[in-house]
């Protein structure tokens, strides 16, 4: 009996599988029931920021496992305060404290219920083409076809289009248009709205699953004042760009502005276990000073997750992975990737920041024609399984979302596992092209 068979898997219509079973890791590869290495370009879904088995981190776990494997959130813990600290020590300008939580989505659904609760307001606005999780709240919050089987329209979310060159909602032509534009675009949905009514704005720093969207300079400085004009409390969404993957400890520090509150998670220990949380500033700590905050978690900072923070975030501290994700993306992923757009015809744009980047697949590079349609399955979905195939055959793993191809490697990846990486991608490339004009 294949034991893969009594799991539930999310995401993906139930029934056999044609994947292979992984039971070692080291670097950036896993291994195989068979022996067989596999690349890992794309950290599994964006997390495995320090690779696989990073000592580090195994002996953080291992250390804690030792002492005191889990406590309840009511107790005081050292190392979750020293976890606690470690990640204020990087957070942007304000925001000095942490609630923890074990999963992205969870720290979203906190993020908005302080929001509400603070504020007194009903709404939340949400960027379209964006990811916010699969609870209930997180769920109405995402911006692309993922929301769409779920969506009851009674979440109290309201949608608005984001700044995207590339596919431009505001005819820009240029980013500084685009960002002007979207800034327009974004105040009269909240005239319109009518500010009073709107607790937070929900936004990615950098748009991750839903297509690797890096805002134009001046974007979320932008968002910043508008939020601050209106009194919403601005929430900035890190969970997959945080910890270092864009070049920077966390991508609204590439535009020089502070959120209210920010969720994280993912990179925030590697994934090694789960562990999310949101970063607090003072206007939402000061609301619940003198009140409870009415909501909780069982797990919340467990001790084993909170070691594995303090192991990943001192071993990037020492071992310079912030800066080594950056050179990654303008070295080496950014000139490789645009030599491969250069060269297959069904790539339509190349875009990122740090090591996190995407192709966008076309049939047509004039029209931007999508190389497959939005929820493609089947012989629909011929071009982009094509594709996946030769990926997996020559024993590389990646993150394939639509027509778009996600390269995430591990931030410590080295030179030669990227340039394996990046020349697999281009034989890979050649049955796509098959589906292009």
């Amino acid at each position: 009996m294949d034991l893969d068979e009594l799991v539930f898997h999310p995401w993906v219509a139930q029934g056999p599988r044609q994947v292979p079973t992984f039971v070692r890791g080291s670097g950036s590869h896993v291994v195989d029931t068979d022996g067989r290495h596999y690349l890992d370009f794309s950290s599994q879904l964006v997390f495995a920021n320090l690779g696989h088995q990073h000592p580090r981190i195994v002996e953080a776990i291992k250390a804690q496992a030792d002492r005191l494997c889990t406590l309840a959130p009511s107790h005081a813990s050292d190392i979750r305060g020293e976890a606690a600290r470690l990640i204020v020590d990087v957070a942007p300008e304000g925001l000095g404290h942490v609630l923890f939580t074990t999963s992205g989505t969870e720290a979203i659904e906190h993020a908005v219920r302080m929001a509400r609760l603070s504020t007194g307001r009903p709404k939340v606005l949400a960027a379209y083409r964006s990811y916010h999780g699969s609870t209930t709240t997180s769920i109405h919050l995402t911006g692309d076809p993922r929301r769409w089987a779920s969506d009851t329209g009674a979440a109290g979310v309201v949608h608005f289009f984001g700044p995207f060159t590339y596919r431009s909602a505001f005819g820009s032509r240029t980013p500084e248009e685009e960002c002007e534009r979207a800034l327009d675009h974004l105040e009269q949905v909240i005239l319109l709205e009518g500010p009073s009514t709107i607790a937070a704005l929900v936004l990615e720093s950098v748009t991750g699953s839903s297509g690797v969207i890096v805002p134009p300079p001046g974007y979320l400085r932008g968002v910043r004042d508008l939020c601050t004009r209106h009194g919403i409390v601005y929430i900035a969404d890190e969970v997959l760009v945080g910890f270092g993957r864009t070049g920077a400890w966390f991508a609204v520090d590439h535009d020089g502005t502070a959120p209210d509150l920010l969720a994280f998670a993912k990179g925030v220990n590697s994934g090694y276990v789960p562990l999310g949380g949101v970063l607090v500033g003072e206007r939402i700590y000061g609301a619940f000073t003198e009140k409870p905050y009415p909501a909780g978690l069982t797990y919340s900072g467990n001790p084993l997750a909170c070691a594995a923070a303090v192991g990943a975030i001192s071993a990037m501290h020492d071992e310079g992975t912030v800066a080594a994700a950056a050179r990654l993306g303008t070295a080496i992923l950014g000139p490789g990737l645009a030599k491969l757009a250069a060269k297959h015809p069904s790539v339509g744009d190349v875009r990122g920041i740090g090591a996190l980047w995407t192709l966008e697949l076309v049939r047509d590079r004039a029209t931007k024609e999508p190389l497959v349609p939005t929820g493609a399955t089947g012989l629909a979905n011929a071009p982009m399984a094509a594709f996946m195939k030769a990926c997996r055959h020559r024993d590389l793993l990646t993150l394939v979302l639509g027509n778009r191809v996600h390269v995430a490697p591990p931030l410590n990846i080295d030179d030669a596992d990227a340039a394996t990486g990046l020349s697999v991608l281009d034989e890979a490339l050649t049955e796509s092209d098959e589906f292009a004009d």
